[in-house]
C-alpha cells in the first residue's frame, strides 16, 4: 500500500508478528457502506482494490463503488493477484513469451531484466506424464523416465527460466498436479509481504485454478496471456461481478461421494448459467463438507462455466492448514479473517447475493457425467442409454442388441471365458471380447478427485472386497492410478489398500493430470487394431473434470467422469452396458453373484480409515521436498543467463513471431473487408476442438511437419508438449478428430472448403493459402464458444491462421478475453440470431464495419455478407470487448504488445 486516500490502515497483532492490513470496517465507517452483508466475494475483491487506491488503476471512487454493491454504481475493479499458478502445458509457452519479449527489449537497447515477475509464480510440471506403461510394478518409474526423454528441452527451458527470472519456482516432475499442490501446501489464505497483511488471492494458466477456492482463497483461470501480463504488473479490469449465492442444507446420503454432488453441481449451475459469474456457498451444510469436499467442487467451476466457487474460511479451513502443514500461519488467517468479517460460521447472516440457489445435499444420488459433456450428468440407470445416444444407425441398432443379450445372460458373462489376469492382456481372446460400449480405459487420475481422502480410501476399499470377493478387472480394461500428490501413496500404503488396487491393475503411474488431460497413452496393440478394424465404439471412465470429444483417446467414442471408487467398478465389469445398480459385477468364489451394493464401503468404514491413515506428517515429508526433484531434475544440463538462447532445430521451443519486427507504434484498427470464412461450427466448441492437447496424427499438418524435421512418430509426443513451437501449435489449431465443420457435411476432423474453388483441404493449408491470397478469415459459430480449458494457444493460433473475427451466439469467459489479448475480434450475433437463423453457409465473403472509426466496449458493427449468387445480406452484432482497457488491448494488437511498448526504452518508442 503506497497510498491511503481513505485513511483505512490499520495494524493487526498475532502470536508470531505484527502486520499493517486495511481495514473494511473501517472502509465502511468512512464512506457510510455496509460492507458486512457483502459476499465474501466482493469483500476479498473490496480489499484487493481499497489496498491500492489512490494509484495508478484505483481511484477512491473505485473503491466506494463497489463498496456499496450491488446498487453502488458500475466501476472498474483492477484485480491485481497475490501470485500466479502455472502448470507445465500453459506455462512453457508463457515462458516462451517472456524470454522472446527479453530478446525484443533487449534488440531495441532496453535491459531485458526489466521483464520480470511483478508478483511470485509457482509453475507445476504435472501434464507432461503419459500413461505408456501400466498394470505393472515398475509402471511409475518407467513412465517417469519416459517424461524426461520427452521433455527434454522443455524442461531446459523451465530450468532457466527458475535462475533467470525473480519470484520464479518450478515444482519438478513427479511431485504432483499443480492445484492439489496448491491446495495442499502453496495456498496460505492470508499472506503477509512487506510488513502487509491481505487475502491470498490468485489467478493460474489453468481453468481448473479455482480449486483453491475450497480453502477460502479466491483465484481463477485465464488464459496464459492474461497470466504473463499480470506476472507484469498488469492488473485485471473485471466487470461489476454477479455473485450467486448457493444456499446449501442436509449431508450428503450413504452410497454417495464428493464426485456425485460435483456431477450434480454442474449439471443444475450449466442449466441456470453461471457464465462469467461467481458462485458462493453459505448455509449450515457447509459445515459437513470437508475441504477436500469443497476443493472438489470449486474445481469444475470451469465445467459449470463460473469463474470461481468459493467457500468462505471456517473452523474446517482451520483443521486443514494444520493437518497439512500450515499450522504456524493458522493464527494469522483465523485473526485477520475474522477482523475483516471473512470468517464463516453456522449461525453467521445471511450475505446479499444478486440471486440464490438451493442445494439440498441429501438429494444427491451416484452419478457418472458423458458421454461427451462434464454437465451430462446421468444416474448409474442411466449410463447406457447415453452411451446409445451417440451412437447412429446400425451401430445403435446392434448396440442394443448387444445389450439384450447381456441381459439375458448377465453383465458380468461378457468375458467369462477369459483367464481375470492382466498377463492375459495380449492373447487375442481379450481383444476379441472388446465390442460396443466395452470399457477399454479406467483411471483413477486428475486434481478433482485426488486430492480427496475420503474417495481415494473408497477406491481402496472397494478394491480390497472386490479382490477378496474373487473378482478382477477385465483384462481388456486399461488400468491405471495417477494421483495428483504423492501424499495419496503414503496414505494409501499406511492403510494397506495399496496391494488391493495393484491387484486389480490400478497401479501407480504417474503424478499428473494423464488421461485427463488426454495423456492415456496407446491402447494395447490387439484392442486398438480390433476397436479400428471393427469400427468399435467404446468408452473410458476416468475420475476427472473433462470428457470432451477427442480429449481422452483417439480410440474411445464416449467418455464418462465418475468417482474413483466408481472407476474400479466399471474395471471389474468392463463395459458400460450394465446398470451398476441392479446389475452383478461377477461372481465371487461359490458361483455367487456380487452387486455393487455389497462391495461398496459404508461412510463409517471410510471415516475410520481416512482418520487412522492420514497424518500431517505425511505432508511435511512430502512437501519438505516439493522443490528439490529427483536425480534427473537436479542433472539436467540447461541454459544460464539473462536471455534464452534461441536454436533454429529446435522442434520444442522457437522463438515466437508475435514481436520479431515489432512496430513501435500500433496500426490503427482498420474495417474488415471481403473476408472468407474458415469454419462454420456450433454449440459447445471447446478448447479442446480448437487447440487439441493428445496424440499428433503423423497425416496431419503437424505431424507432416514433425516429419520434415526428422521427429519418428514414436517421438511426436502431444500437441500439449509442444505449445512452446509456435510452427506446431498453428498447424494443430482446429486439428481436433472430432470437429464437425458444416462446411463438409458429413466429416469428423480438421477439414474446410477454400472459397471460391471448391478444394477440401485441412484447415491449416486453407489458412496458409488464404494468407498467400491476402485473404482475411472470419469463424462462425454457436453458443458458449470456447468452453472448456484456458488454452492460450486456441487464440494464439486463431491469430497467427489469418483470423480476424470471430462470430459466434455466445463466448465462454477465458476464451472471449483471450481472443480480445491476441487481436481477434470477437462478435456475438444479435439475441434470436444464428447461422443457421441467418442463412449462413461459409461460401460467401464478409465484409465488417464500424471498426475503423475507433472501439468502444460492446458497440454494434454491421455485417455485409455477399453470397456465391451474387444476392447480399447484412446483420448488426456485438463486439464482445467489454471494457475500455481491452479496448486498448486490441487497438495494440493484443495485451503483451501493449506491455513490451511500455517496457521499450523512450528511444525505441519514438
Amino acid at each position: 500500500m503506497t497510498n491511503d486516500p481513505f485513511g483505512i490502515a490499520a495494524t493487526l497483532t498475532t502470536a508470531t508478528t505484527t502486520a499493517r492490513y486495511v481495514s473494511l470496517t473501517m472502509l465502511a465507517d468512512k464512506t457510510g457502506a455496509d460492507v458486512t452483508r457483502l459476499p465474501h466475494t466482493v469483500k476479498i475483491l473490496l480489499e484487493n482494490i481499497a489496498r491500492r487506491a489512490g494509484g495508478r488503476d484505483v481511484s477512491p471512487a473505485d473503491v466506494e463503488a463497489l463498496a456499496r454493491w450491488p446498487d453502488g454504481p458500475a466501476a472498474s475493479i483492477a484485480f491485481m493477484p497475490a501470485r500466479v499458478l502455472m502448470q507445465d502445458f500453459t506455462g512453457v509457452p508463457a515462458v516462451v513469451d517472456l524470454a522472446a519479449m527479453r530478446s525484443a527489449v533487449a534488440r531495441a537497447g532496453g535491459d531485458p531484466q526489466s521483464v520480470n515477475p511483478f508478483v511470485p509464480v509457482d509453475l507445476v510440471i504435472d501434464h507432461s506424464v503419459q500413461v505408456d506403461r501400466f498394470g505393472s510394478p515398475d509402471a511409475y518409474a518407467t513412465n517417469l523416465s519416459w517424461e524426461y526423454r520427452r521433455n527434454r528441452e522443455r524442461y531446459a527451458l523451465l530450468n532457466w527460466a527458475q535462475q533467470a527470472f525473480d519470484g520464479f519456482r518450478v515444482v519438478p516432475p513427479g511431485m504432483g498436479i499443480c492445484h492439489q499442490v496448491n491446495l495442499e501446501h502453496l495456498g496460505r489464505v492470508v499472506i503477509e509481504r512487506d510488513g502487509w497483511a491481505f487475502p491470498d488471492t490468485l489467478v493460474g494458466t489453468d481453468s481448473h485454478t479455482p480449486m483453491i477456492n475450497g480453502l477460502g482463497v479466491l483465484g481463477w483461470g485465464v488464459g496464459g496471456i492474461e497470466a504473463e501480463a499480470a506476472m507484469l504488473g498488469q492488473p485485471m479490469f473485471l466487470p461489476k461481478p454477479v455473485v450467486l449465492g448457493v444456499r446449501t442444507r442436509g449431508t450428503l446420503p450413504p452410497g454417495t461421494t464428493a464426485t456425485d454432488l460435483v456431477l450434480t453441481l454442474a449439471q443444475i449451475l450449466r442449466a441456470h448459467g453461471v457464465v462469467g459469474k461467481f458462485v458462493e456457498f453459505f448455509g449450515p451444510g457447509l459445515s459437513s463438507l470437508s475441504i477436500a469436499d469443497r476443493a472438489t467442487l470449486s474445481n469444475m467451476s470451469p465445467e459449470f462455466g463460473a469463474t470461481a466457487t468459493l467457500f468462505p474460511v471456517d473452523s474446517n479451513t482451520l483443521e486443514y492448514l494444520r493437518l497439512t502443514g500450515r499450522g504456524d500461519n493458522v493464527d494469522l488467517v483465523e485473526r485477520y479473517t475474522r477482523e475483516q468479517g471473512l470468517f464463516r460460521t453456522d449461525d453467521a447472516v445471511e450475505p446479499n447475493f444478486s440471486e440464490v440457489l438451493d442445494l439440498d445435499l441429501s438429494q444427491v444420488e451416484p452419478s457418472v457425467a458423458g458421454p461427451k459433456r462434464p454437465q451430462d450428468r446421468v444416474s448409474l440407470a442411466g449410463v447406457t442409454e447415453s452411451f446409445h445416444s451417440i451412437l447412429d444407425g446400425k451401430a445403435a441398432e446392434a448396440s442394443r442388441q448387444e445389450l439384450a443379450r447381456f441381459k439375458d445372460e448377465g453383465c458380468s458373462e461378457a468375458g467369462r471365458f477369459l483367464k481375470a489376469s492382466k498377463e492375459n492382456l495380449e492373447e487375442p481372446s481379450a481383444a476379441a471380447s472388446v465390442r460396443d460400449g466395452s470399457v477399454v480405459i479406467a483411471a483413477i487420475t486428475s486434481c478433482t478427485n485426488t486430492s480427496n481422502p475420503s474417495v481415494m480410501i473408497a477406491a481402496g476399499l472397494l478394491a480390497r472386497k472386490a479382490v477378496e470377493a474373487g473378482l478382477q478387472s477385465r483384462p481388456w480394461v486399461k488400468t491405471s492410478l495417477a494421483p495428483g500428490s504423492r501424499v495419496v501413496t503414503q496414505y494409501l500404503d499406511k492403510a494397506g489398500l495399496t496391494p488391493y488396487l495393484e491387484k486389480l491393475g490400478f497401479n501407480l503411474v504417474g503424478y499428473g493430470c494423464t488421461t485427463c488431460i488426454g495423456n492415456s497413452g496407446p491402447l494395447p496393440k490387439e484392442i486398438a487394431e480390433v476397436v479400428t478394424t471393427k469400427k468399435l465404439s467404446v468408452a473410458a471412465v476416468l475420475s476427472g473434470n473433462r470428457n470432451y470429444e477427442g480429449r481422452i483417446h483417439g480410440h474411445v467414442k464416449a467418455s464418462y467422469l465418475a468417482s474413483p471408487p466408481l472407476c474400479v467398478a466399471y474395471a471389474l465389469v468392463g463395459t458400460v452396458l450394465c446398470d451398476l445398480s441392479v446389475d452383478p459385477l461377477g461372481t465371487d468364489q461359490e458361483g455367487n453373484a456380487v452387486y455393487l451394493r455389497d462391495i461398496w464401503p459404508t461412510a463409517k468404514e471410510i471415516e475410520t480409515l481416512v482418520a487412522t491413515a492420514v497424518s500431517s506428517e505425511q505432508f511435511d515429508l512430502e512437501y519438505g521436498r516439493i522443490f528439490e526433484g529427483d536425480d534427473k531434475w537436479k542433472s539436467m544440463p540447461a541454459p544460464t543467463g539473462t536471455l534464452f538462447e534461441w536454436t533454429e532445430d529446435s522442434t520444442y521451443v522457437r522463438e515466437p513471431p508475435f514481436f520479431l519486427d515489432f512496430a513501435d507504434t500500433p496500426e490503427p484498427p482498420t474495417d474488415i473487408h471481403r473476408a472468407r470464412v474458415l469454419a462454420v461450427l456450433g454449440d459447445t466448441i471447446t478448447t479442446d476442438h480448437i487447440s487439441p492437447a493428445g496424440a499428433i496424427a503423423a497425416d496431419s499438418p503437424a505431424g507432416e511437419y514433425l516429419i520434415r524435421h526428422g521427429i519418428p512418430i514414436n517421438e511426436f509426443n502431444s500437441f500439449g508438449s509442444r505449445r512452446g513451437n509456435h510452427e506446431v501449435m498453428m498447424r494443430g489449431t482446429f486439428g481436433n478428430i472430432r470437429l464437425r465443420n458444416a462446411m463438409v457435411p458429413g466429416i469428423e476432423g480438421p477439414w474446410t472448403i477454400h472459397t471460391p474453388s471448391g478444394d477440401k483441404m485441412p484447415i491449416y493449408d486453407a489458412a496458409m493459402r488464404y494468407l498467400q491470397e491476402s485473404t482475411p478469415l472470419v469463424v462462425i459459430a454457436g453458443k458458449e464458444y470456447g468452453s472448456g480449458s484456458s488454452r492460450d494457444w486456441a487464440a494464439k493460433g486463431a491469430a497467427l491462421l489469418g483470423i480476424k473475427a470471430i462470430i459466434a451466439e455466445s463466448y465462454e469467459r477465458i476464451h472471449r478475453s483471450n481472443l480480445v489479448c491476441m487481436g481477434v475480434l470477437p462478435l456475438q450475433f444479435k439475441a434470436g440470431q444464428s447461422a443457421q437463423s441467418l442463412g449462413l453457409r461459409g461460401d460467401e465473403t464478409y465484409t465488417i464495419t464500424g471498426i475503423g472509426n475507433g472501439i468502444e466496449p460492446q458497440q454494434t458493427v454491421s455485417v455485409s455478407v455477399v453470397r456465391p449468387d451474387g444476392s447480399q445480406l447484412t446483420f448488426d452484432t456485438m463486439v464482445r470487448i467489454d471494457a475500455p482497457a481491452e479496448v486498448e488491448y486490441f487497438v495494440n494488437g493484443g495485451i503483451l504488445e501493449m506491455v513490451l511498448r511500455q517496457l521499450l526504452p523512450p528511444t525505441a518508442r519514438g
